[in-house]
């Protein structure tokens, strides 16, 4: 057996033990992540040390990244909702869109909040304006969570400063701003497929959060609505203002987008240092939920206060293990070189020249789960072949990052955020809830590039 046939040997097995694990046995999917990558590193070739460090390695980064961006964000979202601060911006909300088009309005949130913040940091920001408009609209969760996420991971993908179009743009040396236009204009239509999607998808899985803001319940019915529809302007005079509801969000918000765009602009030294500091993810949030202390919180004694940020983090905890154990099969993945291997095999294949980076990407992602790895593994090998080529390098540019959209699955963080954070437990609608909205997204973006490819290729 060569060495390149072992490592797919591995990889096989190993999703294979997962989705085994995941499915029929009583094993949690924290641990199933686990000793999938341990089959996948030793049966595809790893030394057994070096499997044991890239589990931690993968687990450690991907917790680095986004852990205590989670932990605070869920603290963020705990303040919001026990103060009335999300119910607040859910009313705002509605009035600015219109009333029972919230799903419309996620999306758009969605859209233009993924620009400068990572997409996982971005959910875990605006989630509680998810949950406040389903307990008090009567929406499924469902509907309203995945039409932000699909708003989010539609920019995230296709739009610099966001790291992973910006490297992509980078390799094959396209300018920043055709990047921005092509993917501001591709994200469009993924977001009106996202929508309807997610609205038939939440006549299948109706659920509302509780009473309380931490649980979901499913209701047999959703005739909430009118309730909400008549009660709401005399609810909103009791709630807090609109410019201390916004601060925690828009704050970080804000902060991060200064940093995205100082780094893209290479702006640093002195003075701006410090900005740049302020402007990281982990630093942002905290500030976020500073203020949501002080501006929402501060009629509520210390204790208090306390009590109910803990009661938010209850909830982060098995989000962290499975996004971490999901890091760490990425990781494992990566270190076998399953992934470059077949995307190699791909590169070689005889497809349409905007395609192969498409097609690439599409590969390494379903592999190793991370978008934006899959976005510079893609771009790295087809820009090569296709800078000698007649084609548009903006569109090639493009097809790399949109490529890596297809069907996120276990081994990708943002489906492990997405799903426990709507209260989405089995794994049949784990893959309604994500996977294939992904996967349609994917489906778009294959039609949007051949047809912009007829005209501008």
């Amino acid at each position: 057996m060569t060495a390149e046939t072992q490592m797919i040997f591995g990889l096989a097995l190993g999703v294979f033990v997962l989705i085994l694990l995941v499915l029929k046995t009583k094993v949690h999917a924290f641990l199933a992540l686990i000793i999938a990558a341990s089959i996948t590193g030793l049966v595809g070739g790893m030394s057994p040390l070096l499997v044991a460090d890239s589990i931690s390695l993968g687990f450690g980064n991907t917790l680095a990244s986004i852990g205590i961006v989670i932990g605070f964000g869920v603290m963020i979202g705990r303040v919001l909702e026990v103060t009335g601060a999300a119910e607040k911006l859910a009313y705002t909300l509605i009035k600015v869109v219109g009333k029972k088009r919230e799903e419309w309005a996620m999306a758009i949130a969605g859209y233009i909040v993924s620009i400068p913040i990572f997409v996982d940091s971005a959910f875990v920001i605006l989630n509680p304006l998810v949950k406040a408009l389903s307990r008090k609209t009567g929406k499924s969760v469902v509907t309203l969570g995945v039409a932000l996420a699909i708003g989010l991971v539609a920019t995230h993908h296709a739009v610099p400063p966001t790291p992973g179009p910006l490297g992509v743009a980078g390799i094959f040396g396209v300018d920043i701003g055709k990047m921005i236009a092509w993917g501001l204009i591709f994200s469009i239509p993924i977001i009106i497929v996202g929508v309807y999607y997610a609205k038939w998808l939440g006549t299948k899985i109706y659920q509302i959060p509780d009473e309380d803001g931490i649980g979901f319940i499913r209701p047999t019915t959703a005739n909430v609505y009118q309730e909400f529809l008549q009660s709401s302007d005399e609810r909103e005079r009791e709630l807090p203002s609109l410019f201390k509801s916004l601060l925690p969000i828009l704050l970080p918000i804000v902060l991060i987008f200064m940093n995205t765009t100082m780094t893209a602009l290479e702006i640093s030294g002195g003075a701006i240092d410090y900005l740049l500091f302020l402007g990281k993810p982990i630093i942002a949030v905290a500030l976020g939920l500073v203020a949501a202390i002080y501006s929402l919180a501060g009629y509520l004694k210390r204790e208090e206060a306390i009590e109910r940020m803990e009661e938010g983090m209850t909830t982060a905890g098995i989000i962290l293990l499975v996004t971490g154990a999901g890091g760490a099969l990425g990781q494992v993945l990566r270190e076998s070189g399953a992934g470059d291997y077949i995307a190699e095999v791909i590169a070689a294949m005889p497809l349409p020249a905007i395609l192969i980076p498409f097609f690439v990407a599409s590969i390494v992602r379903l592999i190793q789960g991370s978008g934006t790895v899959a976005m510079i593994t893609a771009a790295s090998i087809s820009a090569p072949i296709l800078v000698n080529l007649d084609v548009n390098l903006a569109l090639a540019a493009q097809a790399a990052a949109l490529g890596a959209m297809v069907f996120s699955y276990f081994n990708d963080s943002m489906f492990w955020v997405v799903n426990r954070m709507l209260g989405i437990k089995t794994v049949k609608e784990q893959i309604m809830v994500w996977s294939v909205p992904t996967t349609l997204a994917w489906g778009v973006s294959l039609v949007s590039l051949l047809i912009a490819n007829m005209f501008f290729g």
